[in-house]
């Protein structure tokens, strides 16, 4: 599907629910399965809760379908962190929006730039495409990022 679908209400999370909190909690599981503990990039509830974060929740129906988040680098910059589709909702369009949504958000708080880390191993290989389709190009590290072979680093004028 490459549009989202008509029921999808995208909102602010408080992180306070616990759908969405056992959503990051397999993110953050997943991430650290897939890559070596010093190339996972992946934010825990404590670091989605610092103040330069926002994350919105995707809901459909009822039911959490995804989330994502949208960290301050400084004034004209912006990173997309933690952008997660609920298995039971791949393939529909989900991932898009919320990239659509978050997109806007920093268009709407002056940001002229995005930049996001993902991973380099064939199970990010989609999330990638998803990031191209969207006109995000890759480039190298960005802040504290270095260097890695399990990285891909990836940016988005706005």
């Amino acid at each position: 599907m490459t549009s989202s679908p008509a029921a999808l209400e995208i909102r602010l999370d408080d992180l306070t629910g616990e759908p969405t909190r056992a959503l990051i909690a397999a993110h953050l599981s997943d991430m650290r399965s897939i890559s070596p503990e010093e190339s996972c990039h992946a934010l825990d509830l404590s670091g989605l809760q610092q103040p330069s974060v926002q994350v919105w929740s995707a809901w459909l129906d009822g039911e959490l379908a995804g989330v994502g988040a949208l960290a301050q680098l400084d004034a004209a910059n912006g990173e997309l962190k933690s952008m997660r589709v609920a298995d039971s909702h791949r393939g529909e369009g989900i991932g898009r929006a919320m990239l659509e949504h978050l997109i806007g958000r920093a268009r709407q708080v002056g940001m002229s730039a995005l930049w996001l880390e993902t991973g380099s191993t064939p199970e990010f290989f989609a999330a990638q495409r998803l990031y191209e389709s969207a006109g995000f190009v890759r480039c190298e590290p960005f802040g504290s990022y270095v260097l890695d072979p399990y990285s891909v680093f990836m940016t988005k004028k706005l």
